[in-house]
């Protein structure tokens, strides 16, 4: 058999080089990182004004940067030509002028997609756990959330513990019972933090050679962890957002129409923000013939749903944690033909024909091969597992419901959070000795809920329930994204709860769905006790400043 060898190396790819002039050059070079290769980026234009570019750009054969020199940087409604000579920042554009040309272009197009051109960052300070949930609900955007893990959450903000009083609320005489309660739920929690690392630090002493800080600092995480149950919905979080103009239009107009007075006016504010950077992207959000019409469409539909629901003469039957409710039983078939569909020329019913005659251990080898050999979690096969899906039913606390709703490409849906599911005790609190202080904490949690939903409703009495207490979602994913989800949130440095319940849909999509071949490539996936999970990465990360600092 003759060994493998490496092709001789080949030349570079030649590209065409556009001539420009030296003054051209000198224009171009303030607006573009080069102005010689095929690829270079925009810099110090504003969205609106990059928007227009592209959109454009889509309709002719010219280079973007002739484009630019021949169409925007004289157009005297721009005003981009002086600035050439001097330049403080791309707010020198005349935004105005370019907001005309942008509304020219869209109008002429009438492409919806022409406004993914334009993005933004914006930083979302101060919003209730219910409202990032809203936030981070689209899928076509990238978010960033404070951590529970890395915080104590008992520092106080402004002289008062971190958790939102909605308008609801502070309307009403419920108050001093609402405060009165979350104040208890941080004050339990602040009591507990130090004897609950205590109890981690004796059954987990440290080894010889682990450094003190990443040693305290994976204590201070499994204790996190645990005691993240007592934070309640209420609690004020930080959210960066990345998004493009089409984005945030729809979040905005979903936030307008929601039945929580916070989300309706975070989605004011936001749009005020958002305007001062991409404003010619959202015009149309509180429009009453666009935006206004959209709002009252998803605020009706959704009012004549909860009618609906209300009607129904059913109650819940018992479920556990996590129930495989849907899957394929040719799954595997399909994908293998699937897997192969790339590398021939036939008719992808006629692959499926073929696979459909395969003995299941040929398929399992079609399967094996086309996931390869998996160097880490991040090495995953290609889009043929997306051939086939998996849906679960799940009842698990919110915590571990926080932590999964952030996967955007899977689909993701939930129901109100309440207290008739009941809560969860950590492992670790138990063994602990705290449990009496958490079955406290969450009586009165369960109280105040209570006294809200009748007085104020099922949406506002969600701010007092804490993280501990269940939520029922849905999750469908397909086998590709089940390979991230499921090898992601199963590493031992991962909050214990989730660790346990993707282990369970792991464990479920190989024995209850029988896709033994797609479970076996998932290899990954890791369902063993991860003690001080965060230990090793925290030792990683001191290797890497380490090695920093004695290189500086």
């Amino acid at each position: 058999m003759a060994s493998r060898t490496d092709p001789p190396p080949l030349p570079p790819a030649r590209y065409y080089r556009e001539e420009f002039t030296a003054e051209e050059t000198a224009v171009l070079s303030r607006f573009f990182t080069n102005t010689t290769e095929p690829v270079f980026a925009l810099i110090n234009l504003p969205e609106v004004v990059k928007g227009a570019l592209f959109a454009r750009y889509s309709r002719t054969t010219r280079s973007l940067r002739r484009l630019f020199l021949d169409e925007f940087h004289h157009a005297p409604e721009l005003g981009i030509a002086h600035l050439a000579e001097a330049q403080d920042d791309g707010e020198a554009v005349g935004l105005a002028r370019a907001e005309g040309l942008y509304e020219r272009i869209f109008a002429e197009y009438g492409d919806d997609s022409v406004a993914q051109l334009g993005a933004a960052h914006l930083a979302c300070e101060q919003a209730s756990n219910l409202l990032t949930k809203v936030l981070e609900r689209g899928r076509l955007a990238s978010y960033l959330e404070q951590s529970t893990r890395y915080l104590r959450f008992d520092r106080r903000l402004g002289g008062r513990y971190r958790y939102f009083v909605p308008p609801e609320v502070a309307a009403s005489p419920l108050t001093p019972l609402y405060e009165a309660a979350l104040d208890g739920l941080f004050g339990t929690y602040s009591g507990l933090v130090d004897r609950l690392e205590a109890h981690y630090r004796r059954r987990h002493p440290p080894s010889e050679g682990e450094g003190d800080a990443a040693y305290r600092a994976s204590v201070q995480a499994r204790a996190y962890d645990d005691l993240r149950g007592l934070l309640p919905a209420a609690t004020i979080s930080h959210l960066g957002i990345h998004a493009s103009g089409q984005a945030y239009e729809a979040l905005l107009l979903r936030m307008r129409a929601h039945p929580l007075a916070e989300a309706r006016d975070y989605a004011g504010r936001m749009l005020t923000e958002l305007r001062r950077v991409i404003p010619a992207f959202l015009r149309r959000v509180d429009r009453p013939d666009r935006g206004g019409e959209w709002t009252r469409y998803l605020a009706l539909t959704a009012a004549e749903m909860e009618s609906l629901a209300a009607g129904l003469d059913e109650v819940p039957e018992d479920r556990p944690e996590v129930t495989l409710v849907d899957w394929d039983p040719e799954a595997e078939a399909k994908v293998a033909a699937a897997a192969l569909y790339p590398y021939t020329n036939l008719p992808d019913d006629q692959l499926l024909r073929y696979a459909r005659s395969l003995p299941p251990a040929e398929v399992a080898r079609l399967i094996a091969t086309y996931a390869g050999d998996r160097g880490n979690r991040r090495h995953r096969p290609g889009r043929g597992m997306e051939r086939t899906d998996y849906r679960f039913d799940l009842l698990c606390d919110y915590g571990i419901f926080r932590d999964l709703q952030r996967h955007r490409i899977l689909t993701i849906d939930w129901q109100r959070l309440g207290t008739a599911h009941g809560f969860v005790v950590p492992q670790g609190v138990a063994e602990a000795g705290l449990e009496r202080e958490w079955l406290g904490a969450m009586a009165a949690a369960a109280e105040c809920h209570g006294a809200l939903a009748a007085s104020l409703g099922p949406d506002v009495a969600q701010y007092a329930v804490p993280f501990a207490y269940r939520i029922r979602f849905c999750v469908q994913l397909n086998a590709r994204e089940a390979f991230h989800l499921l090898e992601l949130r199963t590493q031992p440095g991962g909050h214990p709860g989730y660790r346990r319940v993707c282990a369970e849909m792991h464990r479920l999509i190989a024995t209850q769905a029988g896709h033994h071949a797609i479970a076996a490539a998932m290899c990954f996936v890791d369902a063993g006790d991860g003690g001080l999970g965060r230990l090793a990465g925290e030792q990683r990360a001191a290797r890497r400043r380490s090695k920093a600092d004695s290189e500086n």
